[in-house]
């Protein structure tokens, strides 16, 4: 069976609603990157040298990754000799098969849950990718579930920041443990943990700052916060996510880098992957750090927020090809 057909296969299982939200989210990469590698196939009457380069540009466009794509490209002219391809449509299935084992990871995507009392999620990042939209999402996300969620106003620095977190918490439903602005964050959460146990809450879900006067200030406050929840709650917190924003690119990687060596980052949250054309980011995040990509923002509405599923991102952006493929062999 083709490789393609293996991978529509793997995903028939799965929701409908959930493959259609990534292939509508990830419509912009799938233009820039698939569309212009078919377009690259389409011309190509032999795989040569201007072949290779071509295409590493595409993928390097696509902010796969410059050490990536090298090696992506090395492993394809390994197939091409071994193989004897000379058709270059023959390259599709190929990549697309090298771009899920790039992705697949041993690590665990899913997001761990306390086994009794409360879960503790803190939300790590810099201002303006999204985090505090993830935190609504995800809320509503939990809600939908049946679970009983709590919101922590946990960045008092910058102005706004907790208005805008109780805006989404009377959207979803759920209360928000605050303090005015420029209070301790650290007490807040000592607060918001108090509540959660009163409460019998299962989800406590926190907001941090994400920019304080200079790097080493904010990463001290995490730790603050850390030491507080950690105290409270000695196996938690259950999950430190990092908010990213896709759309810029490296700027995101270097930041994940820079976050996951200070706060113990054990996951990310890829926001506003439908608003850029370089959900390549997703791979080159997956090949040169060792944090998974937990879950991904694929557009406005309260239930975009999805766990992210390489089946599912590979599938999205060759869907074309694939339908193209099941059509052509029925």
């Amino acid at each position: 069976m083709s490789f393609f057909k293996k991978l529509k296969e793997s995903i028939s299982g799965k929701t409908e609603s959930v493959t259609n939200k990534f292939k509508e989210g990830l419509s912009k990469t799938r233009d820039m990157l698939v569309g212009k590698v078919e377009d690259l196939i389409f011309r190509s009457k032999k795989i040569d040298e201007d072949f290779f380069e071509e295409l590493e540009e595409i993928l390097i466009g696509a902010d796969v990754g410059v050490n990536t794509v090298m090696k992506l490209i090395d492993e394809l002219r390994v197939e091409v000799k071994k193989r004897k391809i000379e058709d270059a449509a023959e390259l599709k299935p190929i990549l697309s098969e090298k771009l899920v084992a790039l992705l697949r990871s041993s690590a665990d995507t899913s997001l761990h849950m306390a086994e009794s009392g409360p879960t503790i999620i803190l939300f790590v990042g810099v201002n303006g990718v999204g985090k505090t939209t993830s935190i609504g999402k995800l809320a509503y996300r939990f809600k939908q579930e049946g679970k009983k969620v709590l919101l922590a106003a946990g960045d008092t620095f910058r102005a706004g920041a907790i208005e805008q977190l109780e805006v989404w918490g009377q959207r979803v439903g759920v209360d928000v443990i605050k303090q005015q602005s420029g209070s301790d964050p650290a007490a807040v959460m000592f607060d918001a943990i108090q509540a959660a146990k009163n409460r019998k809450v299962d989800v406590l879900l926190c907001d941090t700052a994400g920019r304080l006067q200079n790097k080493s200030n904010l990463m001290e406050e995490l730790n603050k916060i850390y030491r507080v929840i950690k105290r409270e709650i000695p196996d938690a917190p259950h999950e430190v996510l990092l908010a990213l924003d896709a759309t810029t690119g490296q700027n995101a990687l270097s930041q994940a880098k820079l976050f996951g060596e200070k706060t113990g980052v054990t996951g990310l949250i890829l926001t506003k992957l439908d608003g850029t054309a370089k959900g390549g980011i997703v791979i080159a995040i997956r090949q040169e750090l060792d944090i998974p990509v937990k879950l991904v923002g694929l557009g406005e509405k309260m239930d975009d927020m999805q766990e992210f599923d390489s089946e599912q991102f590979v599938h999205a952006l060759f869907a074309g090809m694939i339908e193209q493929e099941v059509k052509e062999t029925e």
